[in-house]
């Protein structure tokens, strides 16, 4: 009795493991797994899931697509896709094939994305080209050149003959030589007189050097002048006049450097006055400014002789390089 009660046990807890797993094995290929778990069989094509079924191998509650709607594969689906509307229709749609669109003939299809397309006319081999493929509604005819001809942009031209060139080639080549080689010496002389100018500028707008020992000591004449130069002198703007009259204009910004600018006060006037003069008047304002101690320009200011001999030394060893006649200030 104990053996036929064990082996009872052991066949029905064979039977139920069996039962388990006949229920965890995956579904087919042509079904598809419920939310219950339960494995039903898919709709053919050209229908549509109305009920799913509710025990193992049962089928599906299916029915047809409605018209203009098509499903062309098994499926589990409550809805069927709609048909392709196209201008020109190589087959219509039905339950299970989508409408198939097609150029009329002598056009193909130029497709612009995977679902949208326009319809081309196909093109024609030129006179000089040979047809390699013909047009389809797939795709457009393809040409090649003829033997001897190649392809200029979408024209094919004759290969040249090189054993015998056209007298136009020579004409079209000479031409050519002549501009390059003309083109070539402006281009050099150009350059060359660029350089030669550059380098006058440069030796005519250098400051002179440091001054020698004979240099550094002021002529006879010059001490005779200094002597004459007053404590002080009116009106700062007509000396900045009577500096910008005497110094070149290409030498004014090396003046104003050694009288104590700095170049950030030079660059500000440049962009404050359009004109190269009124710049000029501004560099040498704000070094009369700072040397006179005046907070703001006037009229009647008055320019203190330290200040008055740092300018006439300047510009007294400019006209000893004969810039000008200097210009000095009585009392």
């Amino acid at each position: 009795m104990p053996s036929s009660k064990l082996s009872t046990k052991l066949f029905l807890l064979l039977l139920s493991k069996k039962h388990k797993a006949t229920q965890i094995s995956p579904c087919r290929s042509d079904e598809y797994k419920t939310e219950e778990g339960i494995c039903c069989i898919r709709c053919h094509a050209g229908y549509k899931l109305v009920e799913k079924c509710h025990a193992v191998g049962q089928r599906s509650n299916c029915t047809e697509c409605s018209k203009g709607e098509f499903s062309d594969q098994m499926n589990s689906s409550p809805t069927c896709r709609r048909c392709r509307k196209c201008k020109r229709k190589f087959s219509e749609c039905s339950g299970k094939q989508d409408t198939i669109c097609r150029c009329k003939d002598g056009y193909y299809k130029d497709n612009i994305d995977s679902e949208t397309y326009e319809c081309n006319k196909c093109k024609t081999c030129g006179i000089n080209e040979n047809e390699v493929k013909p047009c389809t509604h797939e795709r457009n005819t393809e040409c090649e050149c003829k033997e001897n001809y190649y392809r200029v942009r979408d024209k094919c031209e004759p290969c040249p003959d090189h054993h015998h060139p056209p007298i136009i080639n020579l004409i079209a080549g000479s031409v050519a030589v002549v501009f390059v080689v003309l083109a070539l010496g402006i281009s050099i002389t150009y350059m060359a007189t660029k350089s030669f100018i550059k380098r006058k500028l440069q030796r005519q707008s250098s400051y002179p050097p440091s001054p020698s020992n004979e240099d550094s000591k002021v002529s006879p004449l010059g001490e005779q002048e200094l002597s004459k130069l007053p404590d002080c002198v009116p009106m700062i703007p007509d000396l900045i006049y009577a500096v910008l009259d005497l110094v070149p204009v290409h030498q004014v910004k090396q003046l104003v450097r050694c009288l104590g600018v700095t170049d950030m006060e030079i660059e500000q006037a440049e962009m404050d006055h359009r004109f190269c003069r009124e710049a000029h008047y501004q560099m040498l304002r704000v070094w009369a400014q700072r040397g006179s101690g005046a907070v703001g320009v006037g009229q009647g200011e008055m320019v203190r002789r330290p200040l008055l001999e740092d300018c006439f030394l300047l510009c007294w060893r400019g006209r000893r390089k004969n810039t000008s006649d200097l210009l000095y200030w009585k009392q």
